[in-house]
């Protein structure tokens, strides 16, 4: 026996894609290029259509000095921004009030046995209430009819949070109480074996599923309040509408009010490309066979 080394192996050569594999990854490589000569074309193409059909026409200066004036943005914007950061202000409070009072709700919605009819009862009716009272009477009713009744000057941003919250806690509680009846029984059933109780299967088995399932939904009505909050004006508060509405009144322009709806949209096109990011990774892992 010598006292070399034993041999070793020889790397393995590089792995090589078949024939057919590499007229495969050739096949798509061309599908990709056309289709992205293809979208190109289609876009020049509408950009055109819209030129000739909109811009280039008689009264398009005219429709843009009444709502596309750079100058009066510019003059509007400090003030419509000042009021738009009541409107987040707004937001901010309710995204925390709607997700403790929805679930609140929902829970209540969901528990189980005689004893507890009369809650599944009164939060039945306060979905139904509030998911068929127009938003604008809810407005109208907590901004004018509290104040009235309390003999005391109540701050619009606490009218406002608290006029959000009654009409959207009435839809995010029938989403989450979806999500937690959409979570199969065994569940439940394999948690209470284990010796959990109703409310610890809830926060811990149940609930996590439900978000998972639920989120989606839960950012679109989220997209939806924060449209919302901008009917705060109604009560008197100088919110991004309302700064709109003054600057529009001094200058006979109705460009402070598409200055106030960019920064809404502004606001909302983030929350709506999440939501589509996190639905298509649903979807990806469903098709995949993931266990949700």
């Amino acid at each position: 026996m010598t006292g070399s080394s034993p041999s070793r192996r020889d790397p393995a050569p590089p792995h090589r894609p078949s024939p057919l594999e590499r007229e495969r990854r050739e096949y798509r490589r061309r599908r990709e290029v056309r289709s992205f000569l293809v979208a190109i074309a289609s876009t020049v193409v509408f950009a055109l259509v819209i030129w000739l059909t909109v811009i280039n026409t008689s009264g398009w200066a005219e429709v843009q000095q009444t709502f596309f004036d750079p100058e009066i943005a510019l003059r509007s914007l400090p003030k419509v921004w000042d009021g738009f950061l009541i409107n987040l202000q707004v937001l901010a409070y309710s995204l925390v009030t709607v997700s403790v009072v929805a679930l609140v709700i929902a829970t209540a919605r969901t528990l189980r046995g005689a004893v507890f009819f009369p809650l599944r009862v009164l939060a039945a009716g306060y979905t139904d209430l509030f998911r068929g009272l127009p938003f604008i009477i809810v407005l109208y009713l907590v901004g004018y009819g509290l104040p009235t009744i309390a003999g005391v000057r109540i701050p619009v941003v606490a009218l406002g949070v608290l006029a959000v919250t009654l009409t959207y806690s009435s839809y995010v509680a029938e989403v989450i109480r979806a999500g937690i009846e959409a979570v199969h029984p065994s569940q439940r059933l394999a948690a209470r074996a284990l010796g959990l109780g109703h409310l610890q299967t809830l926060r811990r088995i149940v609930l996590p599923q439900a978000l998972r399932k639920i989120t989606p939904p839960l950012m679109n009505d989220f997209v939806s309040m924060q449209k919302d909050v901008g009917l705060i004006s109604i009560l008197g508060a100088i919110d991004a509408i309302a700064a709109a509405r003054s600057v529009t009144a001094q200058t006979y322009n109705f460009t402070p009010y598409v200055v106030a709806g960019i920064l809404f949209i502004l606001l909302a096109i983030p929350t709506i490309r999440l939501t589509d990011w996190y639905t298509a990774k649903l979807r990806d892992r469903e098709q995949a066979g993931a266990i949700l």
